[in-house]
């Protein structure tokens, strides 16, 4: 990537310390990095501090500079803003325009995409009016990186503690990459997320772990990169993206209809989510209630379609079809033995394996994945945040579509003979 202008923003929280880190990674990188803080982040970090790690003079007051315009000329000077940690209420000032200090003017002078990284108490992020303004935010296309789960300030601990620096980072520069590539301009890319649900009756079903972030982080890196994108919605435990089409699901026959639906014409479809191979064969209309004299519950189950195979096995030219195996095999040899047969199975055109268990894969923040083309060879490995891993299959079926395009628009010539 080449070096970009970076403004980071500081905003007064005890989180501010991590910051220190956010900087240091982006000027380590290559990137020109220029630290705007608020009044009451210098509370926290001092000025000689961020001024020393960027390497660039910090300012803070909105009525310095006026000859050069700085209050608008740092905002219009930068590729990429970062915002860590973003505190209630800076997020509410965001939300509603508010620019009472250089940071708010800068981002209102400043047409380079957003990353903020919020971080407070676990009551303020989750009331109603932090929540309605963070998805103010989301619909104007600002990236929000965490909260994370974990430790805060006191005894407490919940949602609300600022991500870890390099996951913002590694996030940050990839929504950066994104902004700057459109290379799926004018492709229609279908995207699955989330887990099936197989109901029992009215209040059970049988279901799975997963949280549908990397399915998200795949439909926001396409939509990012150009795409019209349609997410098949299978019970999220994440926020949903905005441009994109959603579309609602629970059960896996619920997600064949839609998903065959979309496919119709699309240029890409990712199928990322966990899909149940079983369901149960009878749904109970009234809750099942305990015997008191037995010891157990049998239950019969019927297998579910396969949608991944009966999309790969029907025809689908022009049409690229990525799945994903989710598996917990810890030898790495054998787990590539699984998904080469698993997309030849399938009739994927790429196959993305993912080690999953009690502590990986499903619901983490970070993944990491094996790509398997058409005859089997590793086309690419990408793992860290689940964002920098969509990034890293996109350029996968980027570089997919583009060698078929350019192979429909010159045919190979047969000679007679």
């Amino acid at each position: 990537m080449s070096p970009l202008n970076v403004v980071v923003g500081i905003t007064g929280g005890i989180a501010a310390y991590k910051a220190v880190g956010v900087v240091r990674a982006l000027v380590l990188a290559g990137h020109d990095v220029h630290v705007v803080p608020t009044e009451a982040a210098l509370r926290f970090v001092g000025r000689p501090t961020l001024e020393a790690i960027s390497r660039n003079p910090v300012h803070t007051d909105l009525y310095e500079g006026v000859a050069e315009v700085r209050h608008v000329a740092i905002g219009q000077a930068a590729d990429l803003i970062v915002i860590a940690p973003a505190t209630a209420s800076t997020i509410a000032k965001l939300a509603t325009g508010i620019a009472d200090d250089l940071l708010g003017n800068t981002v209102l002078a400043s047409e380079a995409p957003v990353v903020i990284a919020p971080a407070m108490h676990t009551e303020m992020w989750r009331h109603p009016a932090t929540q309605a303004n963070i998805a103010t935010l989301q619909a104007r296309g600002v990236t929000v990186v965490g909260p994370g789960v974990g430790q805060l300030t006191g005894a407490d601990s919940g949602p609300g503690r600022m991500e870890e620096p390099e996951t913002i980072v590694a996030a940050a520069l990839g929504v950066a990459a994104a902004s700057a590539r459109r290379d799926l301009a004018g492709r229609r890319v279908v995207v699955t997320a989330g887990g099936t649900r197989e109901p029992l009756d009215p209040v059970r079903f049988l279901g799975n772990r997963s949280s549908g972030k990397q399915g998200v982080a795949i439909a926001e890196a396409a939509r990012a990169r150009g795409a019209e994108v349609t997410l098949i919605a299978a019970n999220l435990e994440v926020p949903e993206p905005d441009g994109c089409d959603i579309r609602h699901v629970s059960s896996v026959l619920e997600l064949q209809q839609a998903v065959t639906d979309a496919a119709k014409g699309a240029d890409v479809v990712v199928m990322a989510a966990a899909v149940a191979d079983y369901r149960p064969a009878d749904v109970s209309e009234t809750k099942i209630k305990k015997d008191g004299g037995d010891d157990g519950l049998t239950l019969e189950l019927v297998r579910n379609p396969d949608i991944l195979a009966g999309l790969g096995h029907a025809p689908h030219d022009g049409t690229l079809l990525v799945g994903f195996a989710a598996e917990t095999e810890a030898d790495e040899q054998r787990l590539l033995e699984l998904g080469r047969a698993k997309r030849e199975a399938k009739g994927a055109d790429l196959l993305a394996i993912n080690r999953v268990g009690w502590t990986e894969g499903f619901a983490s923040d970070e993944n990491a994945v094996v790509v398997i083309g058409r005859s089997g060879e590793i086309v690419t490995r990408v793992h860290g945040t689940k964002m920098s891993v969509a990034h890293g299959i996109l350029d996968v079926v980027v570089s997919e579509t583009t060698s078929a395009a350019a192979a429909a628009d010159h045919p190979k010539e047969v000679e007679s003979t």
